[in-house]
């Protein structure tokens, strides 16, 4: 299988790389010009899926690394179609989630199954990043549309999602789908994320203003060591 177990410790590292891409991106879009910004993010994120493919069987750094760079680089792709085409955020979202709901349609299609555990291929992992860049930006979206345009900030925000991501795993344990559930809850893990990471680093909005490097290298520093756990438990089921 190409991709980790979904367990407590997936969420929890999930949810830490949407914060980590969101305040990554402002703090490299507010200390370097546009284009060297966005010229680091872009290598960055092939290099980071060049060291994933080139593998022959599952690590977990190199998972989240690859994860992490869609962060950074969806978090990008939804602000410039925000700030430079001057796309709503309402109309973004509604655009970014029927992309996610194409494509998984293009998934199933193909493969028969959405389920993560099947990711057994190279089409169906290429199907999968696919679905993941796409979700990254549908939720970078949301968690703005709510902060900014309803004017909730970021804390509204991130309680908002915080309850809203309770919900796929109460059906989930009520007997509903396993596979619609998990991407209910990907898809929300982005806002959560993200505007729990806003609220700390951004002094808009009602944010505590602790600035996006301190807050970035933070989240880093959390990513780093959870994903040392999870490979020290992928070597233990191994052995």
């Amino acid at each position: 299988m190409r991709v980790p177990e979904v367990t407590a410790l997936f969420w929890a590292i999930k949810i830490l790389t949407t914060g980590m891409g969101e305040t990554l991106s402002d703090f490299l879009g507010t200390h370097l010009p546009p284009e060297i910004a966005g010229g680091i993010i872009l290598l960055a994120f092939v290099a980071a899926f060049a060291v994933l493919f080139r593998s022959r069987s599952f690590r977990a750094w190199k998972y989240w690394l690859a994860v992490s760079m869609v962060s950074v680089f969806g978090t990008v792709v939804a602000d410039v179609i925000h700030t430079i085409v001057g796309v709503p955020y309402v109309v973004s979202s509604a655009v970014f989630a029927v992309a996610v709901v194409v494509i998984l349609g293009l998934w199933h299609r193909s493969t028969g199954s959405l389920d993560v555990h099947d990711i057994t291929d190279r089409r169906s992992e290429l199907l999968y990043w696919a679905t993941v860049c796409a979700t990254f930006a549908l939720g970078t979206a949301l968690g703005d549309w709510t902060a900014a345009s309803l004017g909730l900030g970021y804390l509204a925000s991130a309680i908002l999602f915080g309850v809203a991501i309770v919900l796929p795993l109460l059906a989930w344990r009520f007997g509903l789908n396993p596979v619609a559930t998990f991407w209910v809850a990907y898809v929300l893990t982005r806002p959560l994320g993200a505007s729990t990471a806003d609220w700390l680093a951004d002094a808009k909005h009602g944010g505590l203003g602790w600035g996006t490097g301190p807050v970035t290298l933070g989240w880093v520093v959390a990513i780093a060591a959870l994903t040392v756990v999870a490979t020290r438990q992928d070597t233990s089921a191994r052995s």
